[in-house]
């Protein structure tokens, strides 16, 4: 089940037609390419490859096995250097919001969009965390994919730390189902206690589109092409995540108890 909205998707159908494909265009070539006619009639034809397929269906599941296994490992080693040359960005950019311990051991960096409802669903164990472990310092990246409404709640969630109360709208935000207008946002911006005015007001400040733009390079350098993404130290994982989830993360980027 999947529990991350992503920005890609690639048919399956698609990469079985490319490796038959690759495969019978490789043969045709180097039948066009045999003088002899002797040698032509012993190279397989087309018929002859359609007929090896239908027979061993189990080579373009193997193949494709194989490929998505060598694209996973390249994917792992790019995420793994980015990680280890990104950790500035990602810890210490002076525009992310910050919540819990603001000198914790742990900082927890989520990416995310407010109208993902898988980031909804793992809000709640964001804030959780916070309240469990003291040690917990959360980096917020807003990381719009989901439209322009999306784009608009980043900016105002954004534009909220001026007035100190970001992390109150953000988990806000993420309980409302509410379309993301202008509008709504800015009854939520009221109901958190924010001046809606002047959150208005500093929207519109192109310096959090900026932000956004920047977030967004980070994520395609990380390899993230979904929300919501969880990182802790060099460790990287996509999709939704619960209070247990949250802590094996942490385990695993070698904190212990």
């Amino acid at each position: 089940m999947s529990t991350s909205y992503s920005l890609t998707r690639f048919p399956r159908c698609l990469t079985v037609f490319g490796i038959v494909t690759l495969f019978m265009s490789g043969c045709s070539t180097t039948a066009k390419n045999t003088t002899s006619a002797s040698t032509l009639s012993s190279e397989p034809t087309d018929a002859a490859i359609e007929r090896y397929i239908r027979a061993h269906p189990e080579v373009i599941e193997q193949s494709l096995q194989e490929m998505e296994a060598k694209r996973e490992a390249e994917q792992k080693e790019r995420q793994k250097v980015a990680l280890k040359t990104k950790q500035d960005e990602l810890l210490h950019d002076p525009l992310s919001p910050v919540s819990g311990n603001l000198k914790g051991e742990i900082t927890v960096v989520e990416f995310y969009d407010y109208r993902c409802g898988f980031c909804k669903r793992a809000a709640p164990a964001v804030t959780e965390l916070q309240k469990v472990d003291p040690r917990v310092r959360v980096v917020y990246k807003d990381f719009p994919i989901l439209g322009e409404p999306s784009e608009l709640a980043a900016k105002a969630a954004l534009a909220s730390q001026s007035q100190g109360k970001h992390q109150a709208f953000h988990e806000a935000l993420l309980a409302s189902h509410a379309d993301m207008t202008k509008e709504s946002i800015l009854k939520i911006a009221e109901k958190t206690g924010l001046n809606a005015k002047r959150l208005e007001a500093d929207m519109a400040d192109p310096k959090w589109k900026g932000v956004i733009a920047k977030n967004r390079a980070l994520a395609r350098e990380l390899g993230i092409s979904g929300t919501p993404g969880f990182i802790v130290g060099n460790e990287l994982v996509p999709g939704a995540l619960d209070l247990n989830g949250l802590k094996e993360l942490i385990a695993r980027a070698g904190y212990g108890k």
